[in-house]
């Protein structure tokens, strides 16, 4: 394995990570108005979309903070993604029931149904190659 895959990889968790930073932090702080809600959203429906995107918000951090040793952290990325499949599980759910979300929101889907996966599966091979390479 070469330092410029693992340096790639690297470079890919810390763009793709900044999303659910981003994402998370203005849900955190904007609640459901991020989307254009009226702002007299129910109290519930407003906290609960506030705790999820802090849990979004918390992906992005652990993703990122993978970025240094990324060999080493393959359980972690591992638990991330698969956080972030069932995520887009639930999102496709609704594109099926509901019908077509906001291009922002396809855009999410594909990085939690296409994106986090393949990262993953590039997280592994880097961590295999890097066990073989003293």
């Amino acid at each position: 394995m070469s330092h410029t895959e693992t340096s790639a990889l690297q470079i890919a968790v810390a763009i793709a990570s900044m999303v659910p930073i981003i994402a998370g932090g203005a849900g955190v702080a904007l609640g459901p108005a991020m989307l254009g809600a009226e702002s007299g959203a129910a109290a519930d429906l407003d906290g609960h979309y506030r705790y999820l995107s802090g849990l979004l918000l918390g992906i992005g951090v652990a993703f990122a903070a993978t970025v240094p040793q990324i060999a080493a952290h393959q359980r972690r990325f591992g638990l991330l993604t698969v956080l972030v499949v069932t995520g887009g599980v639930g999102r496709l759910i609704s594109l099926v029931e509901v019908g077509a979300p906001s291009p922002v929101m396809m855009a999410a889907l594909a990085m939690e149904l296409v994106v986090a996966p393949g990262l993953a599966v590039w997280q592994r091979r880097v961590a295999r190659l890097a066990v073989r390479i003293p």
